[in-house]
């Protein structure tokens, strides 16, 4: 079998796994008697009902839902159930997570959907736009295309300075300290990571809508990661930065470099420019190879790279991203079959030794190296949610298992 044949039986395997293994798993987080997503499930697979429910976290479940659902239709199966879920989750967004007095959404909510932070962040406004696009596409529901672009506007007119996207604020939309998205010792005004996931969010809105305004956002955005963000010398992007866009940190972060390549490689295919497809594309293949010359081990991908020290443990959302980067690297450069080949090793790791087979679990949040679970890490938390690893397989499922 060569490595296209192995490509479709991915794919396949794939659309196995979100089918059996993580669509049933989410849906039985479903919260019934207060709305939403229960937001904690402990290594151990006790859930905690009463944990907080993370905004993000219910954003991308949402998210999730409606492109599961959206996909199911494409394939000729329609699976009303995933509408539904996608329907509660919405409803829990619009009804809880937004707030109706001041705009915006809120960081988190305790168990019964009342506001447990009320911090406005960027990034959190931005996956609910990303939810919101998308289950609009799913339902034809107006109403959440409404909402969407009152974040988009909220965004453009609350969260942005001269040179670009701030990032923490108070409820009514002071600017405060960014503890929520700075890492490494370090306290950032503007990280890569909001500036990305705006750009992911608006390339949903705009995929959509067509929208010009949103359009022309999207290309300032592509110029400032080209302009400020990526590093030509060092080929990477950089991480935390101050005010005006100087790095703040020697952070090297090969999942969000691996995931950026094949978002702006997205971005510029829904945009329909030639230039922007050939200004990213420069940068994206950079990245790609980078990524797979240093970062990829030949089974799996490393964390990061701090201050020179590497962090080999094995993340679950960077390999999810991993995946799906590097077959959009050899889609981009199919001479370079290196890259499929990777995504192959790639996914036999993931299925040998992140995802969980203990019976109601899905996958770990952490492996080592070699593979083995690090105990303690949760199984749902605000963060870990179906968003990486679910995206991972409609995305190849697209790519290389639709009408294969």
């Amino acid at each position: 079998m060569d490595n296209r044949e192995k490509a479709v039986q991915m794919a396949n395997e794939m659309k196995d796994h979100l089918q059996n293994g993580i669509i049933p798993f989410w849906k039985k987080l479903r919260d019934d008697e207060f709305g939403g997503y229960y937001g904690w499930l402990s290594y151990d697979l006790e859930l905690d009902k009463k944990a907080v429910k993370g905004c993000i976290l219910n954003s991308r479940i949402t998210w999730f839902f409606a492109n599961a659902y959206t996909l199911s239709k494409a394939l000729g199966e329609a699976d009303e159930s995933l509408l539904a879920e996608a329907e509660h989750g919405y409803e829990f967004l619009k009804n809880a997570c937004i707030d109706k007095e001041f705009g915006g959404i809120y960081w988190s909510l305790k168990y019964d959907g009342t506001p447990e932070d009320t911090t406005k962040h960027t990034y959190n406004q931005a996956f609910c736009i990303y939810a919101l696009a998308s289950y609009y596409e799913a339902s034809g529901d107006s109403e959440a295309l409404d909402l969407a672009f009152q974040l988009f506007h909220l965004i453009e007119d609350k969260c942005t300075d001269d040179l670009g996207y701030m990032e923490a604020f108070t409820r009514d939309f002071k600017p405060e300290s960014n503890e929520k998205l700075s890492e490494n010792g370090v306290l950032a005004d503007k990280t890569m990571n909001t500036l990305l996931h705006v750009f992911e969010a608006y390339t949903e809105l705009l995929r959509v809508t067509g929208n010009e305004e949103v359009k022309e956002r999207l290309m300032w955005i592509m110029d400032t990661v080209a302009d400020k963000v990526y590093n030509p010398v060092l080929k990477r992007q950089e991480v935390f930065f101050d005010r005006e866009y100087h790095s703040i940190i020697d952070l090297y972060s090969y999942g969000h470099d691996i995931e950026t390549a094949w978002l702006l490689d997205r971005g510029v295919s829904v945009l329909g420019s030639s230039e922007y497809r050939d200004k990213m594309h420069a940068i994206t293949k950079v990245l790609t190879r980078q990524i797979y010359d240093i970062a990829f081990d030949g089974h799996s991908l490393s964390n990061e790279c701090d201050k020179g020290k590497v962090d080999t443990n094995r993340v679950w959302w960077v390999q999810a991203e991993t995946v799906v980067g590097f077959v959009n690297g050899w889609q981009q450069d199919p001479e370079h079959e290196e890259y499929l080949e990777g995504a192959l090793l790639v996914w036999e790791f993931i299925k040998e030794h992140v995802i969980d087979k203990r019976e109601g679990s899905e996958w770990f949040w952490l492996v080592t190296q070699e593979g083995k679970p690090v105990v303690g890490k949760p199984i749902v938390e605000p963060w870990k949610c179906p968003y990486h690893n679910g995206r991972m397989c409609m995305e190849i499922i697209r790519r290389l298992g639709m009408n294969k």
